[in-house]
């Protein structure tokens, strides 16, 4: 029993091994539904949660905490689903939400820029040129926000558990890894995880109050 955070670069197959590790391990699957329950919960439009996810905080935001505000009512959704253990969640940053609790294997998935151009050329029917151009904005955009609202580089390999490289190996490997690393031991819930995940859950709700009371 465990939960598992992938963190994805755009394009590199990140939502492909999540689900196909959820299925091996017989987990459940979350991602940006948490983003709809979260605005349902809130009463917060979608969009606006889904840019304080995707664009990094503007001058405002940083002055009044709005994108932070935002993150915090997703991270309380998210870990009402994680309380109840056995849950792969991939997305973006997903291990931030989670930090300080033991038995979560962090997980990077990535893969270099000549790997995912191709992918987004055929998808979009676009240049190798605006394909890169897209691609670079993206992950400068990323990039961004995990600086300004956390103040750490988040493709640093040093934050994670495991880093898998998709133009490296291939899907099945990356979900063979994941899953034979996930059944050690120590990614196991204990008691003492599962009271780290009440307690922050605990804490989130309380800082979701106050915010909400400002």
């Amino acid at each position: 029993m465990g939960i598992i955070a992938i963190t994805r670069g755009y394009y590199s197959s990140g939502k492909e091994i999540a689900e196909k590790v959820a299925q091996q391990l017989e987990y459940g699957c979350v991602s940006r539904e948490i983003i709809l329950e979260a605005s349902k919960e809130f009463n917060i439009p979608e969009l606006s949660l889904i840019h304080a996810f995707e664009d990094p905080p503007s001058i405002l935001d940083r002055l009044t905490g709005g994108k932070k505000k935002y993150i915090a009512h997703t991270q309380a959704t998210l870990l009402k689903h994680l309380l109840k253990d056995n849950v792969v969640y991939h997305g973006f940053g997903g291990h931030f939400f989670v930090e300080g609790v033991s038995h979560l294997l962090k997980v990077l998935i990535t893969a270099k820029l000549e790997y995912r151009i191709p992918i987004v050329m055929k998808r979009d029917n676009v240049s190798r040129k605006e394909a890169s151009r897209f691609l670079k904005k993206i992950d400068n955009q990323r990039r961004k926000w995990g600086q300004k609202l956390y103040r750490i580089e988040l493709w640093d390999p040093s934050l994670y558990d495991l880093v898998l490289r998709i133009d490296k190996v291939t899907v099945w490997d990356a979900v063979d890894t994941i899953c034979r690393i996930a059944r050690l031991k120590q990614f196991q819930t204990s008691p003492e995880s599962k009271r780290e995940m009440e307690d922050l859950a605990l804490t989130i709700e309380i800082k979701n109050f106050l915010m909400d009371v400002k």
